[in-house]
Parts: C-alpha cells; structure tokens; sequence
C-alpha cells in the first residue's frame, strides 16, 4: 500500500466544515424556534426507525466486538501501529492510566447508579422486579451496556485512525480508511463527506454527554446548597464550562486540562475510596465477582437480544441508546486513544483498551450500584422513589443513605459534585478539540479561530437541546445522529481489513525473530 500525504494535502478542507456547521445551524433553529414541534418530529422520527436501529446496532455492535477480538487474536495480532521497529511512544503503566481516564467519566457518574435502579424494577431478564435475582440482572446489564462491547467500538475506531496515521502516513481523521478503496480520491468530496458525518456524530455525542452532566451538576448544587434546580441553573453551567473550555482550547496550553485530568483520577479513587469504606464493602466485593461471572455467562444472550417478540420499549430506551451514544462518541475517543497508542501492536492494543477500562468500569458499577442495591434489599430502600422522582439524584441519594455522618455525606457529595464538573469541563475541552482536528485533514493544532467557534458551538447545542426538551431529546438526538456515522464504521472496518491484506509480515520487534502471520488456531500461513 503506498504512502501518500503531501503538503498539498494538509490544506484545511472547507467542504466538511460547511457541511457540519450547516447541519447543526438547521438543527439550532429548528430547535430554539419550534421547540415543542422539534421535540415532536425527533421522537417521532425516532420511533419511525427503531425497528431498524433495534437490529441493526445490535449487529454492528455484535459484529464490532468479534471482528475487535479477532485483530487481537489473529493473524495480524503484531503488525502494529506505527513503522515495523517502531515502539510505543509510552510505557505501558502511564499508556494503562490514560486509557482509564479515556471518555465515560461523565456517563458512569451519571448512570452507575440510575441504570442498576432502573433495571431492578423490572427488565426483559428478570420480570419480577424487587428481587435479588432482579439485582443480580440489573448489575449485569450494567456491566453490559459498559463493558467489552461498547469498548470494542471506540477500539475498531482508535485501530482505523491509528493504522492509517501511523503505519500509512495518512490523516489522522475518518477519511483515511477508505484509501484501499479510492486512493487519493480521499482528499475530495467522499473523504470530506466521511469527516463531515464524523463530526456530525461526535458533536451530538458531545451535547448528550455535556446535557447529563448539566442536569447532574445542578441536582449536586440543590443537594449541597439548597439551589433549586432548574433549566436556567442547567444552562448556567453549560455557559460556564464553554467559556473555560473555550479558554483552554485556543490557548493551546495542554498543562491546565492535564492538571484537571489528574485529578479526576485522584477524586474519583477518593469517592471509590469513601463507597467502599462506609458501604457494605462485602456485598460490593462479592457483588462484582459473582456478576463478573453472570455477565460473561449470559453475554452472547446480551449481545444478540432486540426483544423482538416483546412488546414494550425497553431495547430502544436502554440498548438502542447506549449504542447509539458509544457510536456517536467513538470518533472522539478513538482518536485520544490513537494518539497514545502509537507503536502498539493490534495484540497489545485491543487488549489494553478493551480489559482495563472494561475492568475498571465493573469496579466503579459493582461499588456505586451495588450500595444503592444493598440499601434497596437489606436497609428499607427509598433510592428507587428518589430515582423514580429525577434519575440524577442517583448518585446523591445513594450518599444519603450511607450510613456516615452527616458532615461525612456533605463531602463525599461536595468531591462527587466536583468530580462531574472536571469530568464535564474536560470532554467539552478535548471534544472541541477532535472535532477541529478531524476537520483541519487531521493536524493537531487546527487554527485557533476555528477551536474556539465549536468549543462555543457545542456549549450552544447543548444548552439548545435542553432547552428543547432536556433528556429525552438529547437521547433522540444521539441515537439518530450515530445512525449515518454506523455506515462510516462499516466502510472503516473494510478498508482497514483490505489495507491489513498488504501486511505480508508481521511487524518485527527489536531483537525478534520475523514470522510470517499466522491463525493460532490452524496455523495456516498468511498468503
């Protein structure tokens, strides 16, 4: 496969940038104009298609995770992201830890809690809600809708980015994987129209995430400072972060968003620290074990599961959204975990990405949803009347019920409040940044007028998307923009496997012997 990037090709495009913004200038006034109608025609169009998106997001995922599995595994585990001697740019301790604090932060605060509680009053699994084996499924699904699958997509995306940047000398953006199919065509109306749905999928991604992480927010200040919550404190924040992600992002000084990403790590082993420590630590501990063991035993049942002879809703307000959100957002956290993952073999990669964030996810579900779990079986409840009542008090009921002092509580929910506003200010920040790289031809330090136009531009969608309708349309929205960004996925994962066709060697290690590739389970040569 040639190695083809010049500087004429380093031009920023114009095309993916007036399609993005023209998109999401017809969906701002759509929504701020018409709002009751806007909420209206994206449910209504939502619902239109949900028999497709039922089986069809179900399959990618399934197919995704299989395909992810097999480029660890098969014949081309070793070629690697970079040039043949190529090592990884780090080590593999600070390499792990990057990949932990990689894109779910706000989410998991968001849903760890809420999606067990859910679950536990009634799921396709378990009818019978208010049960310990409704427990048991609550954690499970859990696990599943954050584990190895959702994993697996930001994986498939991270390998194409990588792979063509790294090995082939190409962009490091979306359109770089269709170069097995259309050669240099990639940097005409195709490639920019690939880039352009990217963008399209990420910036929606973004606006759910940010519009969680409002509304979570503003119920953390009501608990700690008896501040109503309201749609105007939600917006507040919103304003807020796009004004400190919009300094950070055109300063182009990384150190303060480095500093705040060191402390998300460090208060969120606090919180974990403090769960575990006042809550009924051996119900969390053989919790996460024994779910551990039911989630990988009942996970092709999960995997393939569309209730298709079920009446009800549950697949598309449950499994339908989270592949939709994992596939929106994949974009921007396949191309963080590209940029830290340069000399990697597929070997080392796909089980980095997928086992430790998927591992650490578990932890984070088993502690935080088991406590609510545990208040809920064995300590008189009230967490599901609180969920039932705002599905963001999640978190800060669960700290009520806690049985710590009450000085203790403030803290924990003062640490947690504060954790979702890192959490918050960093993906709007890094967000921001993706998009303008994947619109710039993939330069890593796009103009700054351009940085700070879509830093602004999704603090203005979010806040739009709120105001339209708060939760429920930003979960429309997300589900139906990821739909496009699907067929992009496909197109990737083709052309990644017609480009990996060319790897007639495995990329050598120094000081390693050279085999040609092979399938561990027939040995069979690669041709």
């Amino acid at each position: 496969m040639r190695n083809v990037i010049g500087n004429s090709h380093l031009q920023q495009p114009i095309l993916p940038s007036l399609f993005s913004i023209g998109a999401i200038g017809l969906t701002l006034a759509g929504a701020l104009i018409w709002q009751s109608e806007f909420a209206y025609a994206l449910a209504y169009v939502s619902s239109s298609v949900d028999g497709l998106l039922r089986w069809w997001y179900v399959a990618l995922v399934a197919f995704l995770t299989a395909f992810v599995l097999w480029l660890g595994l098969g014949r081309y585990k070793n070629v690697r992201l970079g040039k043949d001697y190529e090592q990884p740019e780090y080590r593999l301790f600070p390499w792990l830890a990057m990949l932990f604090a990689a894109g779910t932060g706000v989410g998991l605060l968001f849903w760890s809690i809420a999606e067990p509680i859910m679950h536990f009053q009634g799921n396709p699994f378990a009818p019978e809600g208010f049960t310990p084996s409704a427990a048991s499924t609550a954690i499970q699904l859990s696990f599943f809708h954050w584990g190895l699958n959702g994993w697996a997509i930001f994986a498939m995306v991270a390998i194409a980015f990588g792979y063509f940047s790294y090995r082939q000398d190409l962009p490091l953006a979306p359109r770089s994987a269709l170069f097995p199919f259309i050669g240099e065509k990639i940097f005409g109306f195709w490639g920019h129209l690939v880039d352009a749905l990217a963008v399209f999928a990420t910036v929606f991604g973004l606006a759910t995430t940010l519009g969680l992480g409002a509304r979570q927010t503003g119920t953390g200040l009501k608990w700690l400072f008896s501040v109503e919550a309201s749609l105007w404190v939600e917006l507040s924040v919103v304003t807020v972060v796009t004004m400190i992600a919009t300094i950070s992002v055109v300063s182009g000084v990384r150190r303060g968003v480095k500093i705040l990403s060191e402390m998300n790590l460090w208060l969120t082993l606090v919180l974990l620290a403090a769960f575990m420590v006042i809550g009924p630590f051996d119900y969390m501990a053989g919790l996460l074990v024994q779910e551990i063991g039911g989630y990988l035993d009942n996970l092709l049942v999960m995997t393939f599961y569309v209730g298709a002879n079920e009446p009800g809703n549950w697949q598309s307000t449950w499994t339908v959204f989270f592949w939709g959100w994992w596939l929106a957002w994949s974009p921007f956290v396949g191309l963080f975990i590209a940029r830290i993952s340069r000399g990697r073999t597929l070997r080392e990669f796909v089980f980095g990405v997928l086992l430790l964030p998927t591992l650490v996810t578990f932890v984070w579900i088993a502690v935080m949803g088991g406590a609510a779990l545990h208040s809920e079986l064995f300590s008189g409840g009230g967490i599901v009347d609180a969920v039932n009542k705002d599905i963001a008090y999640a978190l800060f009921a669960t700290i009520e019920h806690l049985g710590a002092p009450e000085s203790l509580k403030f803290v924990m929910g003062l640490v947690a409040t504060l954790l979702i506003g890192i959490y918050f200010i960093t993906s709007a920040d890094s967000g921001a940044l993706v998009v303008n790289i994947i619109l710039s031809g993939g330069k890593l330090e796009p103009p700054k007028a351009s940085k700070a136009g879509w830093a602004i531009a999704n603090g203005v969608l979010t806040a739009v998307l709120l105001v339209a309708g708060g939760i429920a349309v930003l979960q429309d929205a997300v589900i139906l923009a990821a739909l496009p960004f699907s067929l992009v996925i496909v197109a990737m994962t083709a052309g990644l496997l017609k480009a990996l066709h060319h790897e007639p060697l495995v990329a050598p290690r120094e000081g390693c012997k050279q085999h040609r590739a092979a399938e561990p389970w027939t040995g069979a040569d690669q041709a």
